[in-house]
């Protein structure tokens, strides 16, 4: 059983995620928290595996609450997170201290619906218990209805289009958990005149924007949330919003950001597997592939076809991951050329498009 601490100020959402955790068969919510120092003493008590932690709390905020944690006590912890920008940026921020990831707080509506919600929470949870301290130190019982399915094909379909070998590089990238962190750690390592990036993060759409301008202020590289019909350009780095697909096309000889209300793949918008099937067929030998931490395996098949296309590709390894899950999938596929830690992976671009 993974035993689960719940921190947060509301009642209600207190009693919500342990109905959620509750229905799973190999979830215990063995207690829970209004407060950290509360939650402080029920770590020393109940020594859960994961635990819940809300934002914004009285008596101490939970960032202060997680970097004590982090520090004393490391273990994985799960951010309950408002949809605003203060809380998108404040959640960028815990993960930065070591959050392994995060869900919006839950809405009982016909937006979000309270499945879609269970769902995701107890996904994460259970990922969350089997996350690594290594990768803490770097950075079913539930009979619940998944969400349709679908391939890239509901977006994009497939081409045999042939590229011939040109100057002009693209690098595409994408992750999922952990991969906030690991991509600016990537960013930082790259320099300014560095091939035009894109990159698919799943990611809910208040949070786009504050983590490219996060990794605007933090990288040598100009980076922005992806505009439909914006130039790619040298030196800069397009993030796709969270509501939509990002692919690339060609418009002559430029790259060009296409955005795409499709439905999600894999269960995501933005789908690594969309982005890196447009960069195949617009790309294909002139692009450098790279899929970093995350969980499931979106992106796998599409680094396979731009590695079938002449790409370059690289993943980042396990020991680095926080989840080896997308780029496990991966490399079991066959699309893989360079497993990679963390740390070399910005090297490894940069020597790739050398070449």
């Amino acid at each position: 059983m993974i035993k689960v601490l719940i921190v947060d100020d509301s009642a209600l959402v207190r009693q919500m995620l342990t109905e959620i955790l509750q229905s799973a068969g190999d979830i215990e919510v063995v207690g829970v928290a209004q407060d950290p120092l509360i939650a402080r003493d029920k770590i020393k008590q109940l020594n859960p595996d994961v635990l819940t932690l809300d934002v914004e709390m009285p008596r101490m905020d939970g960032l202060t609450f997680l970097r004590n944690l982090m520090r004393l006590r490391p273990m994985p912890v799960v951010m309950v997170s408002s949809l605003t920008e203060q809380g998108a940026d404040v959640t960028l921020q815990a993960l930065e201290l070591g959050a392994i990831d995060f869900v919006t707080k839950p809405k009982i509506d016909l937006q979000y619906g309270l499945n879609e919600y269970r769902e995701e929470l107890i996904a994460k949870i259970r990922v969350a218990a089997n996350v690594k301290p290594a990768a803490l130190a770097n950075l079913s019982g539930s009979s619940l209805k998944a969400k349709p399915k679908f391939s890239a094909d509901a977006v994009i379909s497939k081409s045999t289009t042939r590229h011939y070998k040109t100057t002009d590089k693209l690098i595409a990238i994408g992750a999922s958990t952990g991969g906030t962190e690991a991509i600016k750690d990537v960013l930082m390592g790259l320099p300014p005149d560095t091939p035009g990036i894109v990159i698919a993060q799943h990611i809910p759409e208040a949070f786009s924007a504050p983590f490219a301008a996060r990794m605007d202020k933090n990288t040598a590289l100009s980076v922005c949330e992806a505009r439909d019909g914006q130039q790619i350009l040298p030196g800069h780095a397009y993030i796709a919003p969270g509501c939509a697909h990002l692919l690339v096309v060609r418009d002559g000889a430029r790259y060009v950001c296409k955005l795409s209300d499709g439905p999600p793949v894999n269960r995501h918008r933005p789908s690594v597997d969309v982005l890196f099937r447009s960069v195949a067929q617009s790309a294909g030998p002139n692009a450098t592939g790279v899929i970093l931490t995350g969980m499931g395996a979106d992106g796998a098949d599409g680094l396979k076809e731009m590695h079938d296309a002449g790409a370059k590709t690289i993943a980042q390894d396990e020991k680095t991951s926080v989840v080896w899950g997308m780029p496990g999938e991966a490399v079991a596929r066959g699309g893989v050329d360079h497993i990679v830690p963390l740390n070399k992976v910005s090297d490894h671009i940069l020597k790739l498009i050398q070449d």
